[in-house]
């Protein structure tokens, strides 16, 4: 059965067959590197990557007229520590512009969330201002993913490399990532469950291995949930984009990581 997955692949495909018809992108000028690494592993406090998307394969139209740029700087404002920017335009409604003007407004780290395949869409991202380029274990062999991890730290670019279930994660552990983003959903169903984050972060050294939960989380009870599992960041964007109330919803979830939980 063709999942949706096998579908946005495709058009990756044509996508990548388009950037090489075009030729090579020039890189930014500004090249401070921002370390989403750094930035979360010593922190006391659970980390919030902020994701601006207008809609997704999910849940269709989340926000179609939201401002990138503002809802961007919202997040930073109210303490998140890094961005998350959709660039699929086919699937979610997002553009390479929205990072590119992002990254002018803000000075914190910034993933580039996409559906890499292909060197030219690593040169991309870092030419359009991004810090992360993300990597999901179940788009690619593995030979593909460890090539594609490999031009991306040759570009000075940090992986959020993304799994689902034990085999994806002993694939993350051969290849010694230093970011683990654990979803908590299935992208073949969509099915969403925090069970994920507890069950796969009990087999990572997260002294050393940083730990991202991504999706499902909504709330202060969630955010203390994947804590105590072992994650020192969290990935957050239907929530914060339908919120009323970015500051309040965001420093709900900012809670301590040390045992007692706050």
């Amino acid at each position: 059965m063709t999942t949706i997955l096998d579908d946005i692949l495709k058009e990756k495909v044509k996508e990548v067959q388009r950037l090489k018809d075009i030729g090579t992108v020039e890189p930014v000028s500004d090249t401070t590197v921002h370390s989403l690494y750094d930035s979360f592993i010593n922190s006391d406090y659970l980390s919030v990557i902020g994701e601006v998307k207008r809609a997704s394969p999910s849940k269709g139209d989340i926000d179609n007229r939201v401002n990138p740029v503002e809802q961007a700087k919202a997040y930073v404002e109210a303490g998140a520590k890094a961005i998350s920017v959709l660039t699929d335009t086919p699937f979610f409604k997002g553009t390479m512009d929205d990072l590119a003007q992002i990254r002018k407004a803000v000075d914190v780290p910034i993933l580039c969330k996409d559906f890499i395949i292909d060197p030219i869409q690593i040169r991309r991202a870092k030419a359009h201002g991004a810090d992360v380029i993300l990597l999901i274990a179940s788009a690619l062999p593995k030979d593909e993913l460890v090539s594609l991890y490999n031009e991306a730290r040759r570009n000075h670019l940090a992986v959020l490399f993304e799994v689902h279930n034990e085999e994806e994660l002993t694939i993350a552990l051969d290849m010694d990532v230093d970011i683990i983003g654990i979803n908590n959903r299935n992208l073949k169903t969509f099915d969403v469950s925090l069970d994920v984050t507890e069950r796969l972060a009990e087999k990572i050294r997260t002294e050393e291995t940083l730990v991202i939960s991504e999706s499902g989380i909504k709330s202060k009870e969630d955010a203390k949930r994947v804590t105590r599992a072992g994650a020192k960041g969290i990935l957050v964007g239907e929530t914060l984009m339908k919120s009323k109330n970015i500051r309040g919803t965001l420093e709900e979830m900012v809670v301590p990581l040390r045992s007692d939980q706050g």
